[in-house]
C-alpha cells in the first residue's frame, strides 16, 4: 500500500487498484494489525488492515452477500452459524437475515476491527444486538480446535489474506477441525481470493480442503471492483455428502432483502470459466 497524493493505491501481482480519497480518519495500531479508514471520494470509507483493502461502504455488500447467502441455501437447514474473522459485521448481518438460523458465533482475533467498525460501517453492526450472536474474541484457529464435534450446519471463514498468522487458516489441519465441527452435510465456505491473480491459492485451497476429508468441493467467482484484479471468489467444502444444487425456490421466494444475490445469480456463479475447470481437473473426481 501506498498513498500517491489523494490516492490510496495498493499493489499486489503487478497490478495496482486506486480508490481517491479526502481524508485519514483513523489510525491506529492495535495489539494484531494496523488499521486505518480513510473518508474516500466515490465509495464512501475505506478499512484496510495492515495496509491492504478490507472494504469500502459502496462495495462490500457484493463480497458480504457472496459468502453467506450461496452457502446458507446449499445447506437443507442451517441453523447453527460460525463466522471466523469478520470483525466488520458485514458477513454477520448477512447470515441473520435467514429466519431459520437460531444461533451465530463469530470469532474474531482483533476486538478493534469490530469496534472501529461499529463507529464507521454501523449498516455493517445494525445486527450486532440479534439474541442468537454470540462474539468470541480470540483465536479462531484454537476455538475451532477445542470446538464441540458435529455441533454446527455452517462454518465461513471471512479471513484476511494467508500471510502470517492467517496462513494457518488455510492449512489441511484447519480445515480438517473444522469438518470435525461440522454436522454431516454441514459447509464450510471460505474467501478464496482473486481467479485471476490467485489461481495457484485457490487449487491449494481445494486440495487442502480435500486432504482434510472433504466430501466435495465448490468454487464461486463473482465481481469485487475495490479487490485486486476487480474478481473474487469463495470456496465451499461440505462433510459427508456432495453438493447437489441449492434450495432455489426457497432462494428465489427469500423473505429478505439483498443488493447483489438471487437465486439466478446463484446459479450462474456456479459455472466456471474454461480455465478454472482446466486448473480444477486434477483433483479426484466429484469435485466441480
Amino acid at each position: 500500500m501506498k498513498l500517491d497524493s489523494n490516492w490510496f493505491v495498493e499493489e499486489v501481482g503487478g497490478l495496482a487498484v486506486s480508490i481517491k480519497i479526502r481524508d485519514k480518519v483513523h489510525d491506529e495500531q492495535s495489539a494484531y494489525q494496523h488499521i486505518e479508514v480513510y473518508e474516500t471520494e466515490a465509495f464512501g470509507y475505506l478499512l484496510t488492515l495492515d495496509g491492504a483493502t478490507m472494504l469500502t461502504s459502496r462495495d462490500n455488500f457484493i463480497y458480504h452477500e457472496m459468502l453467506s447467502h450461496p452457502a446458507l441455501f446449499t445447506h437443507s437447514d442451517p441453523k447453527n452459524v460460525v463466522i471466523v474473522g469478520g470483525g466488520d459485521c458485514g458477513t454477520l448481518r448477512e447470515v441473520l437475515k435467514h429466519p431459520e438460523v437460531k444461533e451465530v458465533t463469530l470469532v474474531e482475533l482483533d476486538e478493534r476491527v469490530t469496534r472501529v467498525s461499529e463507529k464507521f460501517f454501523p449498516e455493517l453492526c445494525e445486527s450486532n444486538s440479534d439474541p442468537r450472536v454470540q462474539f468470541h474474541f480470540g483465536d479462531g484457529i484454537q476455538w475451532m480446535a477445542e470446538a464441540r464435534a458435529e455441533s454446527v450446519d455452517v462454518i465461513a471463514l471471512d479471513t484476511t489474506d494467508p500471510v502470517g498468522h492467517a496462513a494457518r487458516l488455510f492449512s489441511p489441519q484447519f480445515y480438517r477441525d473444522c469438518l470435525n465441527v461440522l454436522r454431516v452435510g454441514g459447509i464450510v465456505v471460505a474467501q478464496s481470493e482473486s481467479p485471476i491473480l490467485n489461481l495457484e491459492l485457490i487449487k491449494n485451497i481445494r486440495l487442502a480442503m480435500a486432504e482434510a476429508g472433504a466430501q466435495d468441493i465448490m468454487t464461486l467467482s463473482f465481481p469485487q471492483c475495490t479487490y485486486p484484479s476487480g474478481w473474487w471468489s469463495v470456496t465451499m467444502a461440505r462433510k459427508g455428502q456432495g453438493f447437489d444444487g441449492f434450495r432455489e425456490a426457497d432462494a428465489m421466494r427469500k423473505s429478505f432483502e439483498t443488493r447483489y444475490y438471487n437465486a439466478k445469480v446463484h446459479a450462474a456463479c456456479l459455472v466456471l470459466p474454461e480455465f478454472m475447470q482446466e486448473a480444477f481437473r486434477e483433483e479426484r473426481q466429484g469435485f466441480v
